[in-house]
């Protein structure tokens, strides 16, 4: 029965509401726990709560609880979280608690259901909310979950603005690692005049060990394994760290013959499409996982859903645990008590380290967890050979101690003992000020001087720092007045306003692609007659994205490999080529055309400022040599990162759906568009599945949606003829960059029957009328492309293709023909070539 059913048609008193909820859980088979019943009657009587029990302790029921005691009277609730994933997970949750009808989703790309009751959101979303709608929004409810985030230095002010300007809200705050609370307690009471119940200290379900290990990571393991302590989630603080962690384990024994089985026969018809994947099957099959923000989400959810079937003996990961994944673990190991926060690397904080160990030993798996710390390499060594010199002194002193690497920060089992021993760190304020508040508050109703006044002397700032944030506020206004964004008004509007906005600010307005309306001026400039047309409003659009730091890194490295051998070739001194190679980097089409423009646009987009426009080439280099995703990740070496690269892309597809207007658009566009969809789908559906329910919520889509989240769909690669048609045209086009090449070695490795020796004598003729092979925007056309569905020698399906090759005088007598081999291409996610045969001019 949904708990929605339980909502009386008329108001209950709290002792009602409080039973009938409890009700609910008992027919569910849940029994509270202390803690989550000293919460729920908080929580009915009105009161705010800040939730400060251990991982593992039922937040997420009393999360429910909220939620279903705001519906009862009437009230909207939202429910927010730091990633998406874990807003997305909690909405398909809720669906099942509530009923669909009842939950909405808004993440910034899209919203689901938005007039819902309930409504699951980042903390983006219902901070931006409450600076646009002040102390009217209609927000009865505020649940945040990993409320330490709130100290978070560049988001942090997404969890303190509720608090400020929601005054009328009844507040929820979860988190496992809150340190001291009473200042935040006694603040949220005095601004929404309702008591603050702190629920803390209760008893952890599953009471942890901790242990120091002075024996290397494998024999750790081993004892681990030996003692039933598994599974164990085994922490590294980089995603290069697990994954060789995770291949040098394969030596030892983690699963029985029986276990394999098991895990062989729940990978059955599961689609490892990627290098990344093969390399993951293999590792599954011995017990192993794999767990880093890097992995394709299928791949992760993979992982995790063979580890809550008790499949896996260990996950080798990094700290991504630490964020809301539930999966059973009985033993978390840290590989060591540093790691690199972007600026340096440092000790990990008492909130990090406990909110890591907290994930060992989960509720109703175990009865007790175990977390490990690893002495360093060097202590683990030092110790073993003043051990094997004994107790003799002689033997002792002459012990050479092995030394740490040049640059590491080391750690002890003091520091181990210190970080079990302390609380987490107070809640430390990082509230901000940018013109995406100023023009939230501006656009609300009232006095926006009043508002914004209060919002900065009355926030959690030490007055040392908020004087900062008035001066900082006073010069945004000011670039807002003088580009004429705003205006002020002498006397109030019918609104109560004294300033307005000059201009219409989008609904999703900094909650999605900020540089969206460049993007709309920015299509002006290109010409729709040009050949490289699509490829240039790719361009714009993808100059507007986030950076996928890792690709462009890696075509840097390779721009600059290139780029070192043709100065080689020229002769270039080595100091010369060094001083060359700092203007080398990733290619940036349009740069000169975009960087004046948005120069100029800025000028009357001041807010602009806080967001850089970022030329870059993925999906068009995609694009420009026919490469599929595993071409991509092959060419830049791109394994760990595939889970990155691919929400690159998805990215990229959704804003060329949404922001290049109709009428804008070209077929090949359009085809592009289509192709890139279905490319991803291919490789994860997931990404797009569930974004496509929340544009459409229909219940197919839903279906569609609920089986990617869980890995559950295999699509055919023909599913969409419009994009198989494009995928086919870029395995020709393959083909012809490789003849163009002449790289006579590459073509040979694609199988078919000519070597190449016979490759290069059969263009012989081509290259000696025509000197070169083009390649450009006219060659990869659709005019020089034909693709006929037709059957083979054998009566099955097939594609037959034609390519017609470009030659610079235009004469296109030459064409490469090949027919598709459908169920390989099925197997491998991609178009598999059967036969190719050439026709001379």
């Amino acid at each position: 029965m949904l708990l929605s059913d339980r909502i009386p048609v008329d108001p209950l008193d709290e002792d009602a509401l409080y039973e009938r909820f409890s009700l609910w859980a008992e027919e569910s088979g849940i029994a509270l726990y202390p803690a989550q019943d000293e919460a729920v009657m908080e929580l009915v009587s009105g009161a705010n709560v800040v939730l400060a029990t251990p991982t593992g302790s039922g937040k997420s029921l009393v999360a429910v609880a909220a939620h279903f005691i705001a519906l009862a009277q009437g009230r909207r609730t939202y429910y927010t979280a730091p990633i998406k994933a874990l807003v997305s997970e909690k909405f398909f949750a809720l669906c099942e608690v509530f009923g669909a009808d009842n939950v909405g989703m808004m993440t910034g790309d899209a919203a689901v259901n938005a007039d819902a009751p309930i409504i699951c959101a980042t903390a983006e979303i219902v901070a931006n909310l409450a600076l646009r709608g002040g102390a009217e929004s209609d927000i009865g409810q505020v649940v945040m979950d990993e409320f330490h985030y709130y100290a978070e230095p560049d988001r942090g002010w997404a969890w303190q603005v509720p608090l400020l300007e929601l005054p009328r809200a009844q507040f929820l705050l979860m988190s496992a690692t809150l340190g001291d609370v009473t200042a935040l307690r006694e603040d949220l009471t005095r601004r929404t005049g309702r008591t603050t119940a702190l629920v803390a200290g209760a008893e952890r379900p599953v009471p942890l060990s901790f242990s120091y290990a002075m024996t290397p990571v494998h024999e750790t393991i081993e004892e681990l394994v030996a003692n039933d302590l598994c599974p164990a989630y085994v922490v590294h603080f980089t995603q290069a760290a697990a994954l060789e962690r995770a291949q040098s384990l394969t030596s030892i024994k983690l699963a029985a013959k029986d276990r394999k089985a098991e895990i062989t026969e729940a990978l059955a018809g599961f689609r490892f499409s990627t290098a990344f994947g093969r390399t993951l099957r293999r590792l599954l099959q011995h017990g192993i996982g794999v767990h880093h923000a890097g992995m394709l989400p299928k791949y992760r959810r993979l992982v995790e859903r063979l580890a809550q079937e008790g499949l896996l003996t260990v996950i080798c990961g990094t700290d991504t645990l630490g964020v809301g994944i539930n999966v059973p673990i009985r033993t978390v190991l840290f590989t060591g008590l540093t790691k690199y926060d972007g600026v340096r690397t440092r000790h990990l904080k008492a909130r990090e380290f406990h909110q890591i160990a907290g994930r060992a030993g989960r509720a109703g798996y175990d009865t007790a967890g175990t977390v490990v710390v690893q002495a360093p390499d060097h202590d683990i060594e030092n110790a073993r050979l003043l051990a094997k010199a004994g107790d003799d002194p002689k033997k002792r002193r002459k012990v050479h101690r092995k030394k740490p690497p040049e640059g590491f920060v080391s750690w002890s089992e003091q520091t181990f003992d210190k970080l079990v021993a302390a609380d987490p760190e107070p809640l430390v304020s990082r509230f901000s000020v940018t013109n995406a508040m100023l023009l939230n508050v501006i656009a609300r109703p009232g006095n926006c001087f009043d508002a914004m006044r209060t919002l900065l002397e009355d926030n959690h700032e030490p007055r040392v720092r908020q004087r900062k944030h008035i001066l900082q506020a006073i010069r945004l206004y000011r670039s807002l007045l003088h580009a004429g964004v705003v205006e002020r008004l002498d006397t109030p509007d019918e609104d109560g306003r004294m300033a307005r906005l000059t201009v219409d600010l989008q609904a999703n307005f900094a909650l999605n692609q900020p540089l969206s309306p460049f993007a709309l001026a920015a299509f002006e400039l290109l010409d729709p007659e040009a050949a490289t047309y699509a490829a240039d409003v790719i361009s714009v659009v993808e100059a507007t994205l986030d950076d996928p730091r890792q690709v462009l890194r890696a075509q840097q490295h390779t721009a600059r490999g290139e780029a070192v051998a043709e100065m080689k070739a020229e002769g270039i001194e080595y100091e010369e080529r060094m001083e060359l190679l700092e203007e080398v980097t990733w290619p940036k089409p349009l740069e000169d055309l975009l960087a004046p423009a948005y120069e100029t646009y800025r000028e009357t987009h001041p807010w602009l400022s806080e967001f850089a426009l970022s030329p870059k080439s993925v999906v068009r280099d995609m694009i420009e040599n026919a490469m599929t995703f595993s071409d991509l990740i092959s060419r830049y070496g791109l394994s760990r990162s595939e889970g990155t690269v691919l929400r690159y892309l998805a990215d990229a597809y959704r804003a060329l759906r949404q922001t290049v207007p109709v009428e804008m658009r070209s077929d090949e566009l359009d085809d592009i568009i289509e192709w890139l969809g279905e490319l991803i789908r291919q490789v994860d559906s997931s990404l797009l599945d569930e974004w496509e329910e929340l544009v459409d919520p229909s219940a197919a889509s839903q279906e569609a949606a609920e089986k990617a989240f869980h890995g559950e769909t295999t699509r055919s690669i023909t599913a969409n003829p419009r994009a198989f048609r494009i995928m086919l045209r870029n395995a020709m086009f393959q083909l012809v960059q490789t003849i163009a090449r002449r790289d006579w070695a590459a073509l040979e490795q694609w199988e078919f029957d000519p070597t190449a020796d016979e490759w290069a004598e059969a263009f012989a003729p081509f290259f000696a009328e025509y000197g070169e092979m083009l390649t450009g925007p006219e060659a990869r056309g659709p005019q020089m492309f034909n693709a006929t569905e037709t059957t083979n020698e054998d009566g099955e399906p097939t594609w037959r293709l034609r390519q017609t090759l470009d030659d610079p005088d235009g004469d296109h007598g030459w064409a490469l023909i090949a027919e598709v081999d459908l169920d390989a291409s099925e197997d491998a996610g991609e178009v598999v070539l059967d036969t190719l045969s050439v026709i001379a001019g």
